[in-house]
């Protein structure tokens, strides 16, 4: 298990912070922004590009020898020791939509490795930080707290969230309509804010496909820290050679339950 000093997880806390700041700044800034669709039909806005512009610059400022993976300009030194990977604004069409479930994702790997996770929700003025190794934090507008998942007691009355079955590809949905009808309870379009929520025991499982690396990174030390788990859909954990399928668990018990499910459904 790789370690780190006391004094560089509260370097990368501290930074963290510096950075949720700044993405916090940008998006209370404007009232109107422009908007467009990118190759892929997902939502870009103006507001994305310049978050992630700052958080870009800010790093390499900071941490000149660190690699930047971002989704709307791309990797710089992918192969880094060090890699930082942003999401400026998770959940666009919901931040245009007005839903308050988006957020910015910030996530630091070390040798392809998440060990540093932010969920930042201005709307809601929460924010969830996974340190490798360290509780997961919560803070909000009374302070911080550690959260903590829940246990289940089965899958048949497990809460699930999905970002959006429309992300499941033909081959795919069997998987979800076998969640559909072996849990108890699904909700929709929870964008980041549904990991966050799981990290703090307000639901069960979260089963997500057609995601990105910057999707899901910042999950892996937010959910683990928190007591849960977190893999792809074979059961492999969360690194930067990881797919586009997403399979969490707040109970590691729910989570091979979930697991077996896939393997049969799939």
């Amino acid at each position: 298990m790789m370690r780190y000093s006391q004094g560089q997880l509260d370097e990368w806390l501290s930074f963290a912070r510096e950075l949720v700041a700044d993405s916090r700044a940008l998006l209370a800034s404007r009232s109107e922004w422009s908007s467009q669709f990118k190759p892929d039909r997902t939502l870009v806005t103006q507001l994305d590009l310049e978050i992630e512009q700052k958080l870009r610059e800010r790093i390499l400022l900071r941490y000149p020898s660190h690699g930047v993976l971002g989704e709307e300009f791309g990797a710089r030194e992918l192969d880094a020791e060090w890699l930082w990977v942003l999401d400026p604004i998770d959940g666009t069409a919901s931040f245009m939509a007005g839903m308050p479930v988006y957020g910015t994702l910030i996530a630091l790997l070390h040798q392809g490795v998440p060990v540093l996770g932010v969920i930042d929700q201005p709307a809601t003025d929460d924010c969830w930080i996974g340190r490798r190794g360290l509780p997961t934090l919560l803070f909000t507008r009374d302070g911080a707290r550690e959260c903590r998942t829940r246990g289940s007691a089965s899958l048949e009355r497990a809460f699930v969230s999905v970002s959006s079955p429309d992300f499941f590809l033909p081959e795919e949905r069997p998987v979800w309509q076998g969640f559909c009808e072996r849990t108890g309870w699904r909700v929709y379009g929870g964008a980041c804010r549904s990991y966050g929520l799981l990290a703090s025991g307000r639901t069960d499982l979260a089963l997500d496909a057609g995601l990105k690396l910057y999707d899901y990174a910042a999950m892996r030390p937010i959910i683990e820290g928190a007591g849960g788990v977190i893999s792809d859909w074979e059961g492999r954990a969360i690194t930067l050679d990881s797919g586009s399928r997403v399979l969490a668990a707040g109970d590691p018990a729910r989570h091979r339950e979930a697991l077996e499910l896939i393997q049969r459904l799939g």
